[in-house]
């Protein structure tokens, strides 16, 4: 059992209701009362739980967007439209100003070097110096390559297989199963490619997607193989339900049902000042999300095509990131 005093219960750090964000704030006091105290992958340590859900309806624009915390919806939007390019420089995101997957390859730049730069410092050279960015900016085959481009190998005679140039397509292939095959069980889009893990900067969290079309209505299931609940997964979950959004307009369907489910689901030791302040807050108005235009393919958006006009979140809760 955790070694601290569980947070108290308050009036106001209890959430009322079983929305969402409901369901995520019981979430998150469970596992800091009641989650096993175990040592993890960056030596910070956490306390965890094994399995779990949260379900948000997105009918009528709703999006799954933590209104007792500021979550920069933007930043979080970026990254997924930057997912779909297939890009695995981080160059791209830091000319927008996206920092959230600088920390892995600035640890590796410092600890090859032995140079004391900043992040901020690394970041602006990434962006100026297109041959110090391919040497130092590429995170490995992570989630944009494996969702466009998938390895694929063809026959080379007498047994031999050779790598296909281009790879399959795991986002456009669901884009036309759900066009011309709805009731298929087979709307799936995975990122956990075994072979190339060790390739990876960091290997898929948010690792496999399924989509389910009933009644007209597009849902869609996340399992999160590894959620850091404090800052992960509010990212993850606006992102999934972005995903929901884009192929639902993409496929002529309504928005369904998020269905997000966690493995290890865990809140790391020095986020308890977060923790703490945040349970202490109640929800408020659910914000939705409007897209403002519908291209030609789920390839062409950009973040102008995106408003959030009711967004009133509290006050950003700043918590150390473990890398």
């Amino acid at each position: 059992m955790p070694s601290a005093d569980p947070i108290p219960d308050s009036p106001r750090s209890t959430p009322a209701g079983d929305g969402w964000e409901g369901q995520y704030l019981a979430l998150m006091r469970r596992v800091w009362d009641h989650g096993a105290v175990t040592q993890d992958r960056t030596g910070t340590g956490t306390r965890a739980l094994f399995g779990a859900e949260i379900r948000c309806d997105l009918a009528g624009g709703a999006m799954p967007l933590l209104t007792t915390k500021r979550v920069y919806w933007k930043t979080a939007t970026r990254e997924f439209l930057w997912f779909l390019t297939g890009d695995t420089n981080i160059r791209n995101l830091c000319a927008q100003g996206v920092e959230i997957w600088t920390d892995w390859p600035l640890a590796k730049y410092r600890a090859e070097t032995g140079e004391a730069i900043t992040r901020a410092e690394f970041s602006t050279r990434i962006v100026a110096d297109g041959a110090f960015a391919a040497r130092w900016g590429d995170l490995g085959p992570v989630y944009g390559k494996q969702w466009t481009d998938w390895p694929a190998y063809e026959p080379a005679g007498e047994g031999l297989y050779r790598r296909r140039a281009k790879g399959i397509d795991q986002i456009a292939a669901v884009v036309h199963s759900l066009k011309t095959n709805p009731g298929s069980r087979r709307h799936i889009v995975e990122g956990w490619n075994v072979a190339e893990l060790d390739q990876m900067a960091l290997p898929p969290c948010h690792k496999t997607y399924q989509f389910h079309v009933a009644d007209g209505r597009l849902s869609g299931l996340l399992y999160q193989r590894s959620a850091d609940l404090a800052l992960g997964v509010p990212f993850n979950l606006w992102s999934a339900a972005l995903f929901i959004r884009l192929l639902a307009q993409q496929c002529g369907l309504e928005p369904g049902e998020l269905v997000w489910m966690g493995g290890d689901v865990h809140l790391y030791s020095n986020h308890e000042a977060l923790v703490t302040e945040q349970l202490r807050r109640h929800p408020g108005t659910p914000p939705r999300l409007d897209i403002l235009r519908n291209p030609d393919s789920i390839y062409g958006y950009t973040i102008e095509d995106f408003a959030v006009p009711d967004y009133r979140p509290q006050a950003h809760i700043a918590a150390p990131v473990a890398v």
